[in-house]
C-alpha cells in the first residue's frame, strides 16, 4: 500500500513541476487603429482610421497617403453645417490621376456623424477613389439606407477626427467662391493639404503599379442630397 502511494506521488510530482514553472501564455493585445496626420495650410489634423469595419476603403486611402498622393492637393469644398471634402485637386484645381474605384462600404452600420471620415463618390456607390470628405454635423441622411440607388446606398464611413476638429471647423468658416471648374464652395484662400502620412511610419512606400487616370469629375463628386432645401443631390466635383 506504501509502495503505491509513493509510486503515485511521484508521477504527480513532475506533473505539478511542470506546471509551476511553465510560463503563461502572454494576452494577444489587439493592433491600434491606423491614424494618419494631415498637415494643412490651416493647422494639423490627425485621423483614426476602422479597419475592422470598411477594410476596404482603409486599404484604399492609405496606399494613397503611403504613395505621397495626397501631397500638394487641396480641401476644395467647405460648406458650412455640412463637410469639407478634398483629395484629389492640385492647387491649380486640376484632378490628379488615380487608381481604380472601390466598392463601396457603407453598409458596414458606421454613421455619417460629426467629425466622421466618409468616401466621397459620384452617383454609383462603387465610384469612390481618392476623395474623402469630413462631416462637420450628424449627417445620417448619408448613411446606408438600402441598396436600390445611388441615393439609398449612402456613403461609407471608415474613420473620424481624433485631434485638430477646430482645424475643420476653421477652414469651414472661410469664405467660399466660384473657382476653377467649380461654381462655388472653393477655401478662399486655397486650403493645401501639405503633407499626409501614417503615423509612426518614416517614409512613404513606393507605389505598386502606376495609377489609371483619373475620370473627370464623374467620379468624385460631394456626397449626394444635402437637403431638400438645397437641391443639390449628385453635385459634382
Amino acid at each position: 500500500m506504501l509502495k503505491s502511494l509513493l509510486a503515485t506521488l511521484l508521477l504527480i510530482l513532475p506533473l505539478s513541476l511542470v506546471a509551476q514553472t511553465a510560463k503563461p501564455t502572454p494576452a494577444t493585445t489587439p493592433a491600434a487603429p491606423p491614424q494618419v496626420l494631415l498637415r494643412t495650410s490651416q493647422g494639423n489634423i490627425t485621423l483614426e482610421l476602422y479597419p475592422d469595419k470598411a477594410p476596404k476603403s482603409v486599404a484604399n486611402f492609405l496606399q494613397y497617403v503611403r504613395d505621397g498622393f495626397y501631397d500638394g492637393t487641396l480641401l476644395h469644398r467647405a460648406i458650412p453645417g455640412y463637410l469639407v471634402q478634398g483629395g484629389l485637386y492640385t492647387r491649380e484645381l486640376q484632378p490628379k490621376r488615380t487608381r481604380p474605384a472601390i466598392a463601396s462600404e457603407a453598409d458596414n452600420s458606421l454613421s455619417n456623424l460629426r467629425g466622421t471620415l466618409a468616401v466621397a463618390r459620384g452617383a454609383d456607390p462603387n465610384s469612390g477613389t481618392a476623395q474623402f470628405f469630413i462631416n462637420l454635423v450628424d449627417n445620417r441622411r448619408l448613411d446606408f439606407a438600402g441598396n436600390q440607388s445611388g441615393l439609398t446606398w449612402g456613403y461609407a464611413v471608415f474613420g473620424k477626427v481624433i485631434k485638430g476638429m477646430e482645424v475643420v471647423d476653421k477652414i469651414a468658416a472661410l469664405p467660399t467662391r466660384a473657382l476653377g471648374p467649380f461654381a462655388g464652395d472653393v477655401p478662399n484662400p486655397l486650403v493645401l493639404i501639405e503633407s499626409a502620412h501614417v503615423v509612426g511610419e518614416e517614409t512613404p512606400t513606393p507605389a505598386a503599379s502606376a495609377p489609371t487616370p483619373a475620370k473627370a469629375a464623374s467620379t468624385t463628386t460631394t456626397p449626394a442630397a444635402r437637403n431638400a432645401a438645397k437641391k443639390t443631390a449628385g453635385k459634382k466635383g
